[in-house]
């Protein structure tokens, strides 16, 4: 049986006032995936994160995502250096992540702090809680921003660099961490990396995008093709 299909974009053409960055652009992605977007700088890979999180609209063609539609979609953006200095506690940022779904509602329920808390001891930040967030190492933020994510996420997260500026340790724990979430809580995963060998390792399929065109496959065939053997195949 075929998985529930998440988003599909659909012979799109990406970019800003009728200037297109990525053209002709059909990929994928249902339930369970794990699809890393690699590529060059400059190449629209900030472009595509944003019409992805319908913040603007293809030029021509769709992007149809009714995970978005149904509120399933959790977002871990790049972090700024102010978000880092956020004078919030751990569990306040967290329940943020229900902000969306809240609709006129001011205060959390009871199912939302039960489901935060859930979601903090996935990612093992639950003893974290009462700290101040801006205390904490670059890894435990990474973690309590993807227990927000969670928190607004059913079936979809989208992740835009959420290894930069990790040591190697956190980067491997973040990812042990998105590995489990895909694999045992079946949450399909979208990240953007610059990190080949993390994407390489970790993803199902990978979109590349580069100045001269897209690539999407999966990662034996993106090995195989002129742009995997000039990014992936020096690894």
């Amino acid at each position: 049986m075929d998985r529930d299909i998440l988003l599909a974009c659909r012979d799109a053409s990406l970019g800003y006032e009728h200037r297109a960055l990525l053209e002709h652009l059909t990929f994928t992605v249902r339930a369970g995936d794990y699809l890393c977007v690699v590529g060059e700088n400059g190449s629209g890979k900030s472009t595509l994160m944003k019409s992805l999180l319908g913040l603007i609209s293809p030029l021509a063609g769709t992007i149809d995502c009714p995970a978005q539609r149904a509120g399933a979609i959790g977002y871990l953006p790049q972090q700024t250096s102010a978000q880092r200095d956020f004078p919030a506690t751990v569990n306040e940022v967290v329940l943020s992540g229900f902000a969306n779904k809240r609709g006129l509602h001011f205060f959390y329920s009871a199912a939302e702090k039960s489901a935060a808390l859930m979601n903090m001891g996935k990612l093992g930040v639950l003893e974290l809680q009462n700290r101040c967030y801006r205390e904490l190492s670059g890894g435990q933020q990474q973690r309590v921003l993807l227990a927000r994510a969670l928190c607004a996420a059913d079936r979809l997260l989208i992740l835009d660099e959420p290894v930069t500026g990790l040591d190697p340790a956190a980067t491997q724990d973040l990812y042990k961490t998105l590995r489990y979430l895909n694999e045992k809580e079946k949450m399909a995963v979208i990240m953007v990396t610059h990190d080949m060998r993390g994407a390489l390792r970790e993803a199902r399929t990978i979109l590349h995008i580069g100045r001269d065109g897209w690539f999407f496959g999966t990662v034996a065939e993106y090995l195989a093709s002129p742009a995997g053997k000039r990014f992936g195949g020096a690894l």
